[in-house]
């Protein structure tokens, strides 16, 4: 079994800034990408996020330039630094990870329960 859990949410004025941390546990053999979606009330879950395990990273444009996806392997744990937040960030907030299983070559999606993001003033 693999835990994914976000923490860093919270009320934010516009302009501000949060950031979000997704740290897996269990029997983690090795985490290939991590991803951080979001999903704002009445729309569907978007990808917001990507970094692969060489650290290469990619974005949606709306967040680009104000948002940076990072990852620490010795702690496997991703980040999400938000700034600059406006009130169209205002979502629920979801790490994604592909994790190969310890000790196997199965390789599963596991999913965070997510992390409430409000940007209002």
């Amino acid at each position: 079994q693999v835990q994914l859990v976000e923490s860093g949410g919270g009320l934010v004025h516009p302009g501000g800034s949060l950031r979000l941390s997704c740290a897996a546990s269990g029997s983690i053999g090795t985490i290939a990408a991590m991803y951080w979606y979001r999903q704002a009330p009445g729309k569907q879950r978007v990808l917001v996020a990507t970094i692969t395990s060489g650290a290469s990273t990619s974005y949606v444009d709306s967040v680009q330039g104000r948002f940076a996806i990072s990852r620490d392997n010795a702690k496997n744990t991703a980040y999400l630094q938000m700034n600059s937040l406006e009130p169209e960030d205002t979502a629920v907030y979801y790490c994604n990870a592909d994790v190969r299983l310890q000790g196997t070559l199965t390789i599963k999606n596991c999913w965070g329960r997510g992390t409430q993001v409000t940007v209002s003033s």
